[in-house]
């Protein structure tokens, strides 16, 4: 099967979207399940993992009670105050959830880079190891050396780096953090996603551009760690939905490789008993 390892919901109304701006089109507009169906159709996606864009409990309720009425969704990354006194309590409370797969802090909107070195947090990070849920890191190349040492403490912590961590495409920033992303590669077993490219890329991004990217991650987790991703609907301000597909698919030729990333890969991250192969 192929998986969608990584789209989002919102309501614009719902009103905790502090990124989303009436400035961000194509993206100021409700996006929910009867949107996006017909891409999956399409293009023969059978399952997605549903990623939190709030930071607040009420949006991961929202999602959970999205994908108790909508199939297709296998799962639901939600958001806790890693910070809160309670955060071990809400973990253990919402893993309860059959659908709730994993937690996503977002990192990349904090002040402060050392955040998730902080000691205040090693109870929310033990208590995920102990809820069996995965953690997306949604870091910036700059956090990468710092993610490194969160993983050295914690190396049971089920991890993915969303959006191979943001990479300045069209800038073309590619040593330093070709090398940091290295590194954790190499050092732990952190997860990838192969997902987010297109929009770092910019709206004149070329093959030429994306190319080196994607080539370094496959190279770097391999085909067993990395988890392709639309990132739909941020995606729409880069590209189509099978445009991304398409591109994705023609870096990985191989047929063996293509079943882990667009699929296999995502079953066993986010522990998808539902869809696990016997």
């Amino acid at each position: 099967m192929i998986v969608d390892g990584h789209q989002h919901f919102w309501q614009i109304e719902r009103g905790d979207y502090g990124w989303l701006t009436p400035d961000l089109e194509p993206l100021y507009r409700d996006f929910m399940p009867d949107d996006l169906a017909p891409h999956l159709q399409q293009n023969g996606i059978e399952g997605t993992i549903l990623v939190q864009a709030a930071p607040t409990l009420a949006e991961t309720k929202f999602l959970l009670d999205i994908a108790d009425n909508t199939p297709f969704v296998l799962g639901v990354v939600g958001w806790i105050d890693f910070s809160a006194a309670s955060a071990a309590e809400d973990i253990a409370r919402l893993a309860r959830h059959p659908k709730l797969v994993g937690l996503r802090p977002m990192i990349q909107d904090i002040a402060n880079d050392d955040w998730m070195l902080g000691p205040d947090l090693t109870p929310a990070f033990e208590a995920m190891i102990q809820a069996d849920l995965a953690f997306d890191a949604l870091v910036l190349p700059r956090h990468l050396p710092r993610l490194r040492r969160l993983l050295s403490r914690h190396p049971n912590l089920r991890t993915v780096i969303d959006h191979a961590a943001k990479p300045e495409i069209s800038g073309g920033q590619f040593d330093d953090w070709a090398n940091d992303i290295a590194i954790i590669a190499k050092e732990s077993r952190a997860y990838c996603k192969m997902s987010g490219l297109l929009t770092e890329a910019g709206s004149a991004w070329t093959m030429s551009d994306l190319s080196p990217y994607i080539a370094h991650v496959l190279d770097q987790f391999g085909s067993h760690r990395l988890v392709w991703g639309s990132d739909w609907p941020v995606l729409l301000t880069a590209a189509n939905y099978p445009t991304w597909l398409d591109i994705a698919r023609s870096m990985i030729p191989n047929e063996n490789a293509r079943a882990r990333v667009f699929g296999a890969n995502a079953v066993d991250l986010y522990r998808l008993p539902a869809v696990r192969p016997h």
